[in-house]
């Protein structure tokens, strides 16, 4: 609940940069299901042909299936957890490739499955790491061909061709559609001046979040941010400096937060954060961080900004209700700038921080 990991702020070849590695990171918890799901049918398909192929087929699975399994453990305790998950989804391959070789290798029919986590490179990687992904993809297709039949495919090539190609046109595919998306998804979801997420994008993380906590229980915190005297910076410096220092702000803000704390802009100078699997001591404890952050940071033309905080969250074992720990939250902030801003107000008043 109290974990303070960061994750790192700057890219990789995996993924471009933080909100890519947050973007990442919703895409495979949602995969999360239909990943089990797919294992569950090629796993059903090979027990069916069980009296054909044998029953080995079935091991390389089960290890893929543990090996996501802790993948998805280690996703929050690296600052770089693209490259846990890419090497999980290099594992799956692999254990794919095995299973196909353990069935008759390009000779089967089972060469087409090895086409299915190709789908899932776009939806969380850097271009470069889908063309990593489909590297590898087709080394072990051909690894497979050569080491199970090399006379067959010597004499036949089309067997390799044609799922080679598959392959490759399902990357390309995948990719074009997935930045399709994102871009129309990006135009309706990002606030233009700062480039956070909208209060439309609040809409469907809170409908997910409430879904969320049905099944988990965890609690889930809430921080409502708004910046100190924001109208006398306007007045004083113009309302281009404005927009400067509230994009200078949305920047301090996410470099101080896990990939999947999720800020929005509600409006004007007012921001707000969800914290999953944060309890209020937590949710405070990472506001004071903000405030300081903010304090210290230096803004557009100079200008020295602070920032009062809200603060507060649901029960653990208790859904969700966005409406009322907001409206504790938003109470919190009105109690932090009545208090003389530049501070953390807690919905209790044992937990108060004061800067």
């Amino acid at each position: 609940m109290g974990e303070e990991r960061h994750f790192s702020t700057r890219g990789t070849w995996l993924v471009a940069d933080e909100a890519g590695r947050g973007r990442m990171l919703d895409m495979d918890q949602r995969l999360a299901p239909v990943r089990r799901a797919s294992l569950a049918v090629l796993g059903l398909a090979l027990v069916a042909s069980g009296p054909w192929f044998g029953w080995w087929p079935l091991l390389p699975l089960t290890v893929a299936a543990v090996a996501f399994g802790v993948a998805e453990r280690l996703n929050h305790r690296s600052p770089t957890p693209e490259y846990a998950i890419f090497a999980a989804w290099v594992l799956t391959q692999l254990t794919i490739a095995a299973a196909v070789a353990l069935t008759d290798g390009p000779v089967g029919v089972a060469m087409a499955w090895m086409a299915l986590p190709v789908v899932t490179l776009s939806a969380r990687f850097s271009l470069q790491g889908v063309v990593w992904g489909v590297g590898i993809t087709l080394a072990l297709m051909t690894g497979v061909s050569f080491g199970v039949h090399a006379d067959r495919i010597l004499g036949d090539p089309p067997l390799l061709i044609m799922p080679a190609a598959l392959v490759i046109g399902l990357g390309m595919l995948s990719t074009a559609l997935m930045r399709s998306d994102m871009e129309h998804r990006g135009e309706a979801v990002v606030d233009p001046l700062t480039g956070m997420l909208n209060r439309k994008a609040l809409a469907a993380r809170i409908a997910e979040l409430t879904q969320q906590s049905r099944v988990s229980g965890q609690p889930i915190g809430v921080i409502v941010g708004d910046v100190d005297h924001f109208k006398r910076i306007n007045d004083s410096h113009g309302h281009s400096t404005g927009d400067a220092v509230l994009r200078d702000v949305a920047y301090v803000l996410r470099k101080q937060l896990r990939a999947f704390d999720l800020v929005y802009r509600l409006g004007g100078e007012e921001f707000l954060i969800l914290l999953p699997g944060s309890e209020v001591e937590h949710a405070v404890r990472r506001a004071e961080r903000l405030r300081v952050a903010v304090s210290e940071s230096s803004m557009a033309a100079g200008v020295t900004v602070t920032m009062s905080f809200g603060v507060s969250a649901s029960s653990p074992g208790a859904e969700f209700d966005y409406d009322a720990v907001f409206g504790a939250a938003d109470a919190a902030l009105y109690e932090a700038k009545r208090g003389g801003r530049d501070r953390v107000v807690a919905e209790s008043r044992d937990a108060v921080l004061v800067a």
